[in-house]
């Protein structure tokens, strides 16, 4: 083939794979409706995007009052957080002020305060990465990534219901035990070279400790909701029953959803919604262990189900 015809046969290759990109992203007739769209997800993906080491451009507030200032009765975070990444930067940085036991719920889990006064969760790594927990959808300990991999998932899906959160390394001599109240100090003990505490918990046990890596411990840190927002705790409609054989009324009741709909706070407002969405959200996360969840107190069904406690992921 003569290069006259070769460039020819090239031109029409080219105008061909053209033609076809334009046909597939604005989609022939509905065009116009497909850019739009393309450009909402361009939007949404951009908003999305976080920088690594990010700072805030003003100091006359600290990164724990932006945050706090964000929460509403329907959402934690705003649509619009360009102070988002300088805050998760400043979480999994500030120097750790005091460390204490994590009292409430079943997993072992520590509370720390950090520079500035602010309360955080941390949740220490108990497995690998790949590591596949058998039995129950509820068996076994939390993973701390999977609070940070919900707390994303809650971003794209554009939620905003979950409390920010961040992994995090920590040196356990450095920077845990000399803060360490006695209670959580007595929990701490030596497995070879490893540092590990049991700490305090409805299932934590001294033979089933968490053991940082020498002294370097892995886990996540979840930012604690300013107080001025206090939470009330409700029993999920479809829950467990948790007990070997025994169903739930949901599980064997087909007019169960109607009973529900019937229902304070299900009968009016957005609650009955939420729960569908964080259903939608449990199934992508494989989370099914919401036996309970929380919304702001006193809200009579107007604030949203806050996406808390999301570490029984499965996969």
């Amino acid at each position: 083939m003569k290069l006259k015809q070769r460039m020819v046969v090239l031109c029409a290759v080219l105008l061909l794979l053209g033609l076809a990109k334009i046909f597939l992203l604005d989609g022939g007739e509905g065009s116009a409706a497909t850019r739009r769209d393309l450009r909402a997800f361009r939007k949404m993906e951009a908003g999305l995007t976080l920088s690594r080491g990010a700072r805030l451009t003003h100091t006359l507030q600290s990164p724990w009052e932006i945050a706090s200032q964000w929460v509403g009765p329907r959402e934690v975070y705003p649509e619009e957080t360009p102070e988002l990444a300088a805050v998760l930067s400043c979480l999994s940085t500030a120097r750790i002020e005091r460390a204490d036991v994590g009292y409430k719920g079943t997993q072992l889990k520590a509370l720390l305060v950090l520079d500035g006064g602010q309360k955080v969760v941390f949740k220490p790594k108990r497995y690998s990465r790949d590591y596949v927990v058998e039995g129950e959808p509820y068996a076994g300990y939390d993973r701390h990534n999977a609070e940070v991999a919900a707390f994303h998932l809650d971003r794209i899906l554009g939620f905003r219901r979950a409390p920010l959160v961040v992994g995090r390394y920590v040196n356990v001599r450095t920077e845990i035990k000399p803060v360490a109240t006695d209670q959580l100090l007595s929990t701490f003990l030596m497995q070879g070279n490893n540092t590990c505490f049991y700490g305090k918990c409805y299932y934590c046990r001294e033979s089933e400790p968490a053991c940082a890596e020498g002294e370097i411990m892995e886990g996540s840190l979840t930012l604690w909701l300013p107080d001025v927002w206090p939470l009330q705790k409700h029993r999920h409609p479809w829950g467990r029953t948790y007990r070997e054989g025994k169903l739930a009324r949901w599980e064997y009741d087909e007019s169960y959803c109607e009973a529900v709909k019937k229902m304070p706070p299900y009968d009016a407002g957005p609650r009955l919604l939420d729960v569908i969405d964080t259903a939608i959200f449990d199934y992508l996360i494989g989370n099914a262990d919401r036996h309970h969840y929380e919304s702001f107190q006193d809200d009579g069904g107007a604030s949203m189900l806050i996406l808390l406690d999301n570490a029984k992921r499965q996969i």
